[in-house]
């Protein structure tokens, strides 16, 4: 089996609203593969499609080589964007039910659960009700409730979703250690950064209809060449200047698109002496310019 989804020309409409338009995906196994759209533009929607929650009004959906999700959902592993833990319950308990949902006999699934909240640090946590822990900690029993059965693919909705900058890290840590593991890793985000560093590709999805489609690396070097500046100054000095076609300014970082024909070169000589530069660099555009061209700069948030 090559690849582990397929959809061909799927459709969803709720009324007059057209939430996913005639999409078309082919996923290969063992691959980290983003979902990425602004709020709204119709992820969830193609994620509970795919898990048969809801079903498409037109086209088909292959899920490992089966037409119907429903029948290998022991295979899969899937964690919603609305995410929620047993509060009252202890987290091995938690854990190791999730296991008996999937078809593991209890002590098996008691057993897998202890081994994966102590390897991924929760062991002292292990007697302890969810109610205790961090979000962080929620989050990582969350993850692990979906891997327990040990699933060869693995749907994340929103996963990175409210975590702080040191849990964003072990997020993507388990994310990596999945396909380390050999599983497909599908998952939705609108925040570009985190799924430029992770996926092997990405689908952009904008009102439902899919705007971009493929490898990551194929998609970003289509993208032309863009200047990356560090810089410690007035960033209106830059923005102002006239070779500048487009500028993505966080105000210390600054992505650079210039007009065409205008030397990269010309530029930094005329901002010597204005501004500190302490990185000037020739780059592939980031996945939030790519996403930005593409959507024209508008937002269904």
């Amino acid at each position: 089996m090559e690849n582990a989804l397929e959809l061909a020309g799927v459709s969803k409409v709720y009324g007059q609203f057209i939430a996913v338009d005639q999409l078309s995906l082919k996923i290969p196994m063992g691959t980290i593969y983003g979902f990425l759209g602004p709020n709204g533009a119709g992820k969830t929607t193609t994620i509970r499609m795919i898990m048969s929650i809801i079903y498409p009004d037109q086209g088909s959906i292959c899920v490992l080589g089966y037409p119907n999700s429903e029948v290998i959902k022991d295979r899969l592993g899937y964690l919603p964007e609305e995410k929620g833990l047993y509060k009252k319950m202890k987290t091995l308990d938690m854990v190791a039910y999730f296991g008996t949902l999937k078809g593991l006999g209890f002590r098996e699934s008691r057993q897998r659960a202890r081994n994966l909240l102590i390897k991924y640090g929760l062991g002292d946590w292990l007697n302890r009700k969810c109610e205790t822990l961090s979000k962080g900690m929620g989050q990582k029993v969350q993850i692990l409730s979906t891997l327990i059965h040990d699933p060869e693919l693995v749907i994340l909705d929103e996963p990175f979703s409210g975590l702080d900058p040191v849990n964003v890290e072990v997020m993507r840590d388990l994310i990596l250690q999945m396909k380390r593991d050999g599983r497909t890793v599908i998952f939705s985000t609108h925040v570009m950064e985190q799924a430029e560093k992770i996926c092997d590709s990405i689908f952009l999805i904008h009102r439902g209809q899919k705007i971009i489609d493929g490898p990551l690396h194929e998609i970003k070097a289509s993208g032309g060449h863009g200047l990356q500046i560090d810089y410690e100054g007035d960033g209106q000095i830059i923005r102002s200047h006239p070779d500048i076609e487009r500028m993505n300014d966080s105000g210390k970082h600054a992505e650079i698109f210039l007009k065409a024909g205008r030397n990269p070169q010309t530029l930094l000589a005329s901002l010597i002496g204005k501004i500190t530069i302490r990185r000037f660099d020739l780059s592939e555009p980031s996945l939030h310019e790519i996403f930005v061209r593409a959507v024209g700069g508008t937002s269904d948030e």
